[in-house]
């Protein structure tokens, strides 16, 4: 298991109670909006952004699509990649 670090973000009182949340809910889901984002941008692979959220790889990725993030995150080569490896085993 891997260890891990603790830091500390400030907001202001009562904001989780503002989001409907417990202050436990809020953290784990800012942990997970965090992961999410950096998944999306390509900075996480989807390992890494499980892992930061504190979940199990497919459980994160099922979750992305309650907030919009495709759960296969291609660059436009990756795809083009894809594309084509396909037409290839279709020869």
């Amino acid at each position: 298991m891997q260890q891990m670090t603790s830091k500390t973000i400030t907001y202001p009182d009562g904001f989780a109670q503002l989001l409907k949340l417990s202050e436990r809910e809020f953290a784990e889901e800012f942990r997970f909006l965090a992961a999410a984002k950096l998944y999306e941008l390509g900075r996480l692979t989807a390992g890494q952004a499980a892992r930061l959220a504190g979940m199990d790889r497919v459980p994160f990725l099922s979750q992305l699509s309650r907030i919009g993030v495709p759960a296969i995150n291609l660059q436009d080569e990756e795809v083009e990649a894809e594309v084509q490896a396909a037409r290839e085993l279709n020869k």
